[in-house]
């Protein structure tokens, strides 16, 4: 089985959202709830609309940024109503709720959630595997926040209690999948060594990286392949400052 997903939350403004948010996550057997810079937590206005599930408000964690709330992760989800280029592949909450029964036991997720008017940003869509939407009127598609965590929450219950939609074909020696934090690491090492190598404009890296980063996530690599680029990545470092003939200023 599955292990169920945090829920974050990224610069709620309304405590009243974070309590109903904890009440859709409770009756939906959700626990585990991250709060990223929100503008009043706690407040009484929070535990109010909690409505019994208060619990979830006192375990919840507060962290200062997303990429830090997103620590351990493994495969993230960023729910957005609005089309963004270069965002990434899009799943439906069904289609993202029924991939969530495939994973392993010890691989953690994490569905995220925008601010009440503007939702997630595009840098913080760049640290999301996916795109999620809920399919809704095309003539008004507003849903309150908490009412989004509670549809999102109720396909992962169904698709918890139906099972795998179909069979998962497995590698045949899985690995460990690389955390949020790890692939992090590794764009930010890799656009360092493209711009060394002149192959990156410093002053225009965001569309080149993007379509990297939607390459990679879409890869899922697991922990020893990204130690392995990481690897070719320093190598290209340490071979620049090689000498005609093989000579090398150092020790690679």
């Amino acid at each position: 089985m599955s292990r169920a997903p945090r829920i974050v939350l990224v610069g709620t403004s309304h405590p009243g959202n974070i309590g109903a948010t904890a009440r859709a996550m409770k009756t939906m057997g959700l626990s585990e709830l991250h709060l990223v810079a929100p503008e009043r937590f706690p407040d009484p206005q929070a535990v109010a609309m909690a409505a019994g599930a208060e619990d979830l408000l006192e375990q919840a964690c507060i962290h200062p940024t997303l990429p830090a709330a997103l620590a351990g992760c493994h495969w993230v989800a960023g729910l957005s109503a609005r089309p963004r280029s270069l965002s990434g592949p899009s799943l439906t909450a069904r289609q993202a709720a029924q991939h969530l029964t495939h994973l392993g036991e010890q691989t953690n997720a994490a569905l995220v959630f925008g601010r009440e008017r503007t939702g997630l940003t595009n840098e913080e869509l760049d640290l999301c595997h996916v795109r999620v939407n809920i399919p809704s009127n095309p003539e008004y598609g507003s849903l309150n926040l908490a009412a989004a965590v509670q549809v999102v929450a109720y396909e992962w219950r169904m698709a918890m209690l139906d099972g795998p939609a179909s069979p998962v074909e497995a590698p045949d020696t899985p690995g460990t999948p690389a955390s949020s934090a790890a692939l992090e690491n590794f764009h930010a090492h890799l656009e360092e060594v493209l711009a060394e190598i002149g192959f990156l404009d410093r002053g225009n890296p965001r569309q080149l990286m993007r379509r990297l980063r939607r390459l990679s996530n879409r890869a899922q690599p697991e922990v020893e392949e990204i130690n392995i680029l990481r690897g070719i990545l320093s190598a290209i470092q340490g071979g620049r400052t090689r000498r005609p003939g093989g000579a090398s200023d150092r020790n690679v």
